[in-house]
């Protein structure tokens, strides 16, 4: 609880405060057990303060995406909705779909002003998973995405970063943009003791 004299903050910087504060874990991006990517939502209707992913959508506003494609590296994929577990760790899709990515519905629509948040594994126990390659890809390529009604959107990625998954630039990723953004997000990097990856690859795109 803040102090009862202290001036009240904005929706605005609640929202920040959430952002930076609330840092998720995602499991099972490599083929060890129990791997980790560190990742934080921007806003959960358990946070005080944090704008509600439940929201009803703008009159215009985007319909939501049932499909990732990315083809100068081969990836192809429906999207399933992820939201946050009970403990507010954003979900990632089940090992067992491994070769399926998700959507993370407390972020924007891909298409709308915002960031929008694609997450997928690298590896999982069964094998090699939807963004094993996504390591391939190059500033320039293109990333469609596929909304429910069968429109396709176009975004083109601007860069790529590999960073340690204790030093996730979570304002960067899921702050607030006036750009239409979309990040994709998966494991990287070496191994730690335990066989997990260290690191997180972050893919920044813009709608074209």
């Amino acid at each position: 609880m803040p102090p009862a004299h202290r001036p009240a903050l904005s929706r605005a910087r609640l929202a920040t405060l959430t952002l930076l504060t609330l840092v998720s874990v995602l499991t099972g991006c490599s083929a060890g057990p129990d791997p980790t990517v560190r990742v934080a939502p921007t806003a959960s209707a358990a946070a005080p303060g944090a704008p509600k992913s439940e929201r009803p959508p703008a009159p215009d506003a985007p319909a939501a995406p049932a499909e990732v494609a990315i083809p100068s590296v081969g990836i192809t994929s429906s999207l399933m909705k992820l939201g946050l577990n009970t403990d507010r760790t954003v979900e990632v899709p089940p090992a067992e779909k491994g070769m399926t990515a998700g959507w993370y519905t407390g972020g924007a629509v891909p298409g709308a002003v915002g960031a929008a948040v694609i997450i997928g594994h690298n590896d999982t126990h069964f094998g090699k998973a939807v963004f094993h390659d996504l390591r391939k890809i190059e500033v320039g390529a293109d990333i469609t995405v596929t909304d429910a009604t069968g429109k396709a959107l176009h975004f083109t990625v601007r860069a790529t970063e590999s960073v340690s998954k204790n030093a996730f630039p979570t304002e960067k990723v899921y702050g607030p943009t006036q750009e239409r953004a979309l990040r994709l997000i998966t494991c990287d990097g070496d191994f730690d003791e335990q066989g997990h990856p260290v690191d997180n690859l972050i893919v920044y795109a813009t709608a074209s």
